[in-house]
C-alpha cells in the first residue's frame, strides 16, 4: 500500500526537522497518512508519550499503516520515530508558537499585533532554512552562474515574487526574464533550449499554469527548478531541482505574509551565493546597472 507520492526520506529525519518536514508534506499524503501527520502536528508531544495502539485508535488507522508512515520517513517504526520527536519536542522553542497560533483579538494593539507578525516572520524563515537542502541551493546557483538565459514562471503572489527576483538577477548580470501570464510563459517554456534554466514558484505546487510551462520548458532541453513548499505535488514531477520553502502560519496571516517571505528568503539566498561566487564582478555589473537606472531619472 503506497502512503503517498512522497519518496521514502533517507536518512531518516534529524529531530528539529521533524514537524517541518510533515508540514510540507503532509499535502502531498493519501487521506489515512494525512491524519496521521495531521495529529502529530497538532499534538507532537501527546504522540510521544502514546503507543503504536494509542495512535493507531486515536487517528483511525491501522498499526501496520502507522510502521509503513515512519518507514516512509525514514525510520525502522514507530518506536524509532518517537524517539527523534521527543528529542524535537523537548528542544524547540514554544514561546514563538504560542503567538503563531494566536489570532488577532479585539483587546490586542498595535504592539501585540506587530509581535504576532514578527514571529510569523521568524518561524517561517526558520522552518525554510530547515526544509532546504544546501546541496539542492548549491546546484541552482552553479547551473544559474552557467545559464545562457534564466526564465521565472508563476501566477499571482507567486508571479510578483517572480518579477522581484528578475530584477534582483538582473541587477548582477543575468540575463533573465519573468512570465506571469499563461500564454507568455508557454511561449517563453516552449523557445527555452539546452543551457537555460526556467524556475517555477508556486506555493501550493499545483498551479496549473506554472507546472505546465516547467514541463514545456524540461520538454525543450532547459534545466528547471521547483520553488514550493509541497513536496511531492505536481511542480515537483517536472523539476530537476526542488527547493522547499516553509509554510508555518496561523490564522492571522493566510496565505499572504509567510509565504511571501518564504519565497523571497529562498530568491534573496540564491541571489546572495551568486554574487558570493565573484564579489567584484557582481558589484562592478550592480555599479553599471544602477548607472544606467539613475542617469534616467
Amino acid at each position: 500500500m503506497r502512503l503517498s507520492a512522497v519518496q521514502a526520506i533517507t536518512p531518516r529525519l534529524k529531530p528539529g526537522k521533524i514537524l517541518d518536514a510533515l508540514g510540507a508534506m503532509q499535502n502531498s499524503l493519501t487521506r489515512t497518512a494525512q491524519r496521521i501527520a495531521a495529529y502529530i502536528l497538532h499534538d507532537p508531544a501527546s504522540v510521544t508519550q502514546f503507543s503504536i495502539a494509542e495512535l493507531s485508535s486515536e487517528t483511525q488507522t491501522g498499526e501496520a499503516t502507522i510502521i509503513r508512515f515512519c518507514r516512509m520517513l525514514g525510520y525502522k517504526g514507530f518506536q524509532d520515530f518517537k524517539m527523534d520527536l521527543a528529542i524535537e519536542v523537548a528542544t524547540r522553542d514554544s514561546s514563538n508558537d504560542a503567538l503563531l497560533d494566536a489570532d488577532v483579538q479585539d483587546e490586542d494593539d498595535m504592539q501585540v499585533i506587530g509581535a504576532k507578525l514578527q514571529a510569523t516572520i521568524n518561524n517561517v524563515m526558520s522552518e525554510t532554512l530547515n526544509l532546504l537542502s544546501a546541496e539542492a541551493l548549491e546546484q541552482v546557483v552553479v547551473q544559474l552562474r552557467q545559464a545562457d538565459k534564466v526564465c521565472l514562471f508563476g501566477v499571482g503572489t507567486s508571479g510578483i515574487t517572480a518579477e522581484d527576483a528578475k530584477a534582483k538577477l538582473m541587477r548582477i548580470g543575468l540575463r533573465v526574464d519573468a512570465a506571469t501570464n499563461n500564454h507568455f510563459m508557454y511561449m517563453q517554456a516552449a523557445l527555452m533550449k539546452p543551457g537555460d534554466v526556467a524556475i517555477g514558484i508556486s506555493h501550493s505546487g499545483i498551479s496549473a499554469e506554472t507546472v505546465k510551462a516547467l514541463k514545456l520548458a524540461r520538454e525543450a532541453g532547459a534545466t528547471t527548478v521547483a520553488l514550493t513548499h509541497n513536496m511531492g505535488s505536481h511542480i515537483t514531477q517536472c523539476a530537476d531541482v526542488v527547493l522547499i520553502n516553509g509554510n508555518r502560519q496561523g490564522e492571522l496571516q493566510g496565505d499572504s505574509i509567510g509565504t511571501k517571505i518564504a519565497q523571497l528568503f529562498v530568491l534573496d539566498l540564491i541571489y546572495a551565493l551568486l554574487v558570493k561566487f565573484d564579489p567584484k564582478v557582481a558589484q562592478s555589473i550592480k555599479r553599471k546597472t544602477a548607472n544606467a537606472v539613475n542617469s534616467g531619472e
